[in-house]
């Protein structure tokens, strides 16, 4: 059984790994050399009609059952459908995402400017969050567009290729990418010291987690928010990036959550992840198919 699996991992990474590669450059490619409407379109159109007959719909299903258990089976299937279209969209407006920006005074309705321009005039530290809502990928190269110095927090794929592929499509000016894990960590703390802020998607599974509520259910959730927030005692604020209607959106910056120690840091840190998991909640309650709902978020 060893053997077998040591096998399979050497073939996909001599074999999976350059088709896997060839493949998102020849997309990433086509994407490019359109038109961000049409690039996006076809994506969404795509992942549509392609996304719902795949074995991880039936994950979406099961979670969107949890989360609202009085929907029909035919209302799921309309959420899982547009989550697919939403998600091919923002697959294939990856290689536009510094030209949608370029753009931003067409597409993209800022919402709180006012947060953004206390956060300049304090020019300190703070944690940025949101989550895989809307086209997420557009908050890691906003910084440099909304004048605020940004190091963004990403899962490093397993194949290097794509990693390069992803970290070129973010990159803009000063932004600043760090993978997940010691590194990173180490990386965003040093990023809070210099007085920047830092961006997390927050609505992940993270086995070693904390176990905070989410629509009712407990789900293991990142605690490094509410502990970096209180360790440099800077505030918290949430932004979403909300799909209007093809490649326009909206980006809302909340009001900032201030971590307010007690002394009692674990039930601190457990006060400030509840009131995030409510906050994304409610979001996701009010536009369920922006939300990628293919994530393992409960324990069976």
């Amino acid at each position: 059984m060893a053997r077998r699996s040591r096998r399979a991992r050497w073939l996909r990474r001599r074999l999976g790994y350059p088709l896997e590669a060839v493949a998102a450059r020849l997309l990433h490619g086509l994407s490019a050399a359109l038109p961000v409407s049409i690039a996006s379109a076809l994506g969404g159109s795509g992942a549509r009609l392609i996304g719902p007959w795949m074995p991880v719909s039936g994950r979406a299903d099961d979670n969107l059952r949890r989360a609202f258990p009085a929907l029909s089976a035919a209302e799921r299937r309309r959420i899982v459908a547009r989550m697919w279209e939403n998600l091919g969209r923002v697959l294939a407006e990856y290689p536009h995402l510094r030209r949608i920006w370029d753009e931003a005074e067409r597409r993209i309705e800022l919402v709180g400017t006012d947060i953004l321009d206390d956060l300049r005039r304090r020019a300190g530290a703070c944690v940025m969050i949101s989550a895989h809502f809307g086209n997420w990928e557009l908050l890691p190269v906003a910084g440099d567009f909304l004048d605020v110095p940004m190091t963004s927090v990403y899962r490093r794929p397993n194949n290097p290729a794509l990693d390069r592929l992803i970290r070129e499509s973010r990159h803009v000016g000063s932004g600043e990418l760090v993978p997940k894990g010691r590194d990173g960590a180490r990386a965003l703390v040093g990023a809070l010291g210099r007085g920047r802020t830092v961006a997390l998607l927050i609505d992940q599974k993270m086995n070693d987690g904390i176990s905070v509520p989410f629509f009712g259910r407990m789900a293991m959730t990142a605690p490094a928010v509410a502990q970096l927030a209180l360790r440099f005692g800077c505030p918290i604020v949430p932004a979403r990036m909300e799909r209007r209607r093809g490649v326009h959106f909206r980006l809302t910056v909340y009001p900032p959550i201030d971590p307010a120690p007690s002394g009692d840091r674990e039930a601190d840190v457990r006060r400030i992840m509840t009131e995030l998991n409510r906050l994304l909640e409610a979001w996701i309650r009010e536009r369920p198919e922006q939300w990628l709902w293919l994530h393992r978020r409960w324990p069976d």
